[in-house]
């Protein structure tokens, strides 16, 4: 269970000096992030991780929380303004905000946006504080064998990640485990992959790797529509929405929580899924269905609040098992452990205090980018028109200095660079980067646990599915593999039907 009094001591270490001014700046930099088209909140992470290695890791931390659920939040920002979603997540929230804005509501629907994403996000944190010491508890008792089977639950989700071609999503995990097999071998110690190169002995740098798949691949990419990028020019009015427009939307809220928690939980599930299930759903149960798509604040409501309710569902599984529930949180992963801290069981049991500190980061963290969201309005509007030729410069040098600061040797640079040329790559030709992240992460994970399950178990592979929790984990691992492919089928053969000649 939650410790109050751990819970309380985390507030005050969080609202105290520096941890204070990096919350505030880690929200202000994140809702920038998101509310420009292209950046997202898993860049902006990326790009700050390194900056945080001279801070405490608690001060760390809570900046990092700070973009994540400011980026997230973010996106609404541009969608509502110009019909371009800042981030992916952000995508449902252009088919009524937009015709809001063009009504000359987009305060309101700004406004709506800012209070959706704030209920839905410190929902999700309370229940982040609650539920994770209970679920972490219960992970103590894994050994070997259960946390090889949370390693192919986890990559079973895959082909959930893949878009429209689960094979394209397929070959990119492979290439992620292919990607975790360089270096030393973990229970030998005899070098794989390193082709001679001392560098490689510890693997390719985690945070090098991701500042270019993530951040330098979207420069790359951003310079083919570096002149075209749209332009705006906004007058925001009455942004806080009244009583009786937020009183109109409380059962979307209530649902779009409960929606967005749950399919944050699932791993690699992200908040894009959550956001346009939420509006479906919300259009589904309407009493005016007809009205979705039209401009009316329950359609901007309904995918604010689900996509920021996914963000302490995406914590949990990082937090208490060490599988991360979508990129974003991969990198706040990389993050802990590049400060010395393990994501799993182990770190409810080992660093109370500090767990209890950033419970207390991200309930405060989803409370300040509502706060500066409702004040700076104005400004973040003005955000989305930062000239693409000044941007992108920006965004490669901060790529190179967050790549080179992690240990200054330049084979963090190059790293970082081939990574950047992968990950556009990647992106040009459609296929996805969160698997090959999510399968190198986990890959290690899942190669490590089934050679020592083998060693408990003297050679003898059934320990794997004659203990009832791994049994019970890798049944569910199948069934969510068999039933994304289900749904990815069904969806295909939807959409050729609809393609069809008639």
């Amino acid at each position: 269970m939650v410790d109050l009094a751990l819970l309380l001591k985390g507030f005050g270490t969080v609202l105290s000096g520096y941890n204070f001014i990096a919350l505030v700046l880690g929200s202000f930099m994140g809702i920038i992030v998101g509310a420009i088209p292209g950046l997202t909140a898993t860049m902006g992470i990326a790009l700050l991780v390194p900056f945080t290695f001279g801070m405490s890791p608690i001060t760390g931390i809570v900046m990092l929380l700070g973009i994540y659920t400011g980026g997230i939040y973010g996106g609404g920002i541009a969608s509502i303004l110009i019909k371009t979603p800042g981030t992916p997540a952000a995508v449902a929230t252009t088919f009524d905000g937009y015709p809001l804005a063009q009504k000359g509501l987009a305060g309101k629907a700004i406004g709506m946006a800012t209070v959706a994403s704030g209920i839905g996000g410190t929902f999700t944190a309370l229940c982040l504080t609650f539920f994770a010491p209970i679920l972490a508890n219960f992970a103590l008792r894994f050994s070997a064998p259960e946390y090889f089977a949370l390693a192919v639950f986890g990559l079973s989700v895959v082909v959930t990640l893949a878009g429209r071609s689960p094979l394209k999503g397929l070959i990119s995990g492979g290439l992620g485990l292919l990607i975790a097999m360089v270096g030393l071998d973990p229970m030998g110690g005899f070098p794989r992959f390193t082709f001679g190169r001392i560098e490689l002995t510890g693997g390719f740098s985690f945070v090098p790797m991701l500042i270019g798949l993530f951040a330098l691949s979207e420069g790359f990419r951003q310079m083919e529509t570096i002149l075209t990028a749209p332009r705006v020019k906004a007058v925001l009015k009455d942004i806080l929405p009244n009583l009786r427009e937020l009183k109109a939307c409380g059962v979307t809220f209530a649902r779009s929580c409960i929606i967005g928690l749950v399919v944050g939980i699932t791993p690699a599930i992200g908040a894009e899924t959550s956001s346009f299930i939420s509006y479906a759903e919300a259009k589904r149960t309407s009493k005016y269905p007809e009205k979705f798509g039209t401009g009316i604040l329950e359609g901007v409501a309904a995918p604010q609040c689900a996509e920021n309710a996914s963000t302490g569902g995406d914590m949990l599984p990082m937090l208490t098992l060490g599988i991360p529930g979508d990129a974003a949180t991969a990198v706040l992963m990389g993050a802990l452990t590049i400060h010395n801290l393990q994501p799993g069981p182990l770190l409810f049991r080992d660093h109370r205090e500090l767990v209890h500190q950033i419970f207390g980061g991200m309930i405060l963290a989803n409370i300040m980018f509502v706060i500066l969201g409702l004040i700076f309005a104005r400004f973040f509007a003005r955000v989305i028109n930062i000239d693409r030729r000044y941007l992108v410069p920006l965004i490669f040098i901060a790529c190179m200095v967050g790549a080179y600061s992690i240990n200054n040797v330049m084979y963090d640079l190059v790293t970082c660079v081939c990574f950047g040329f992968i990950g556009y790559l990647m992106m040009r030709y459609d296929y996805p980067v969160s698997p090959m992240v999510l399968a190198q992460i986990l890959g290690a994970m899942m190669e490590s646990n089934f050679r020592r399950s083998l060693v408990m178990s003297s050679g003898d592979p059934l320990i794997l599915v004659t203990r009832p929790i791994s049994l019970t984990i890798l049944i569910l691992a199948v069934f969510a593999a068999v039933t994304a492919i289900r749904r990815q089928r069904r969806t295909f053969q939807t959409q050729a039907g609809r393609e069809a000649p008639t």
